[in-house]
């Protein structure tokens, strides 16, 4: 589908609200999902944010409604979509909330915004994924559905069940090699801009594959300052962690669209 700024029919195959839009909220928040997730991941957030933040999520293709367009297999297009269909949304201050493989959607989105919108996001939320430069390359897009699903079952947050089950396989893994593939030949191409916007990098303290130590390099994609926050969970944190994980994104979020400081992580609940 070809996606132009201010194209309404694009932004509603592209975006999902899960409550009324909210006219008068001081910011809009944009979540995007995980590898083979869907904008429905989100869902839950909506009663958990107040009305000063407006709430709405991104459907790539190759899923739910969208199940008979193509994938995007590539993140050079996905990002340039991506950023096509956030653009008419920064009306107001304009946030975007990625996890796992939408965290690094979300930066490349941020980078086009700013370089051919010139749109600064008020704030990039960056949510169990590693800073580009340390995204492995890798092969499991090529391989078979067993080892495709093995895999998928490692890094939690997937029902077994909906997997075990052939003919929701045959729906699901389609969107699933697609955006693996699109994660293990992302050549992210280091430019001179550096964003200046606020980073919070979130992640489960359980995840192996997110060491503090290397998500805190999230800082030399901003001139603004990082943080980095963590949770009790593994890659898939969020869905035991939902409601202090969102009351921090609002405060954060709402902090950044004021222009004024955030806390600390003393201010998350206790570890």
């Amino acid at each position: 589908m070809s996606v132009h700024t201010g194209d309404a029919l694009a932004l509603d195959a592209w975006l999902r609200r899960y409550g009324p839009a909210s006219p008068g909220a001081e910011a809009t928040l944009v979540c995007l999902p995980h590898a083979g997730g869907a904008p429905t991941s989100f869902r839950g957030w909506e009663g958990r944010l107040s009305s000063a933040v407006d709430l709405v999520a991104v459907c790539y293709p190759g899923r739910q409604d969208r199940f008979d367009e193509p994938c995007i297999t590539d993140m050079a297009t996905m990002a340039d979509q991506v950023a096509a269909v956030l653009a008419p949304l920064a009306g107001r201050p304009l946030a975007v909330f990625g996890h796992s493989m939408g965290a690094a959607v979300g930066y490349e989105a941020a980078r086009l915004l700013r370089a051919r919108h010139g749109i600064r996001l008020a704030h990039l939320f960056v949510s169990g994924m590693v800073p580009p430069h340390r995204v492995p390359e890798g092969s499991c897009h090529r391989e078979g559905d067993d080892a495709l699903v093995a895999d998928i079952l490692e890094q939690g947050g997937t029902d077994a069940r909906m997997l075990a089950h052939e003919e929701l396989r045959e729906i699901l893994l389609p969107a699933v090699r697609a955006d693996y593939r699109l994660m293990e030949t992302y050549p992210h191409v280091a430019g001179d801009e550096v964003l200046d916007t606020p980073i919070t990098v979130y992640h489960g303290r359980q995840d192996a594959d997110a060491a503090p130590a290397i998500m805190r390099e999230w800082q030399r994609y901003t001139r603004t300052p990082a943080e980095t926050r963590s949770f009790p969970g593994g890659h898939h944190y969020l869905q035991e962690a939902e409601e202090p994980l969102v009351a921090d994104v609002e405060d954060q979020l709402l902090a950044s669209a004021r222009g004024t400081p955030t806390a600390g992580p003393a201010a998350l609940s206790p570890r």
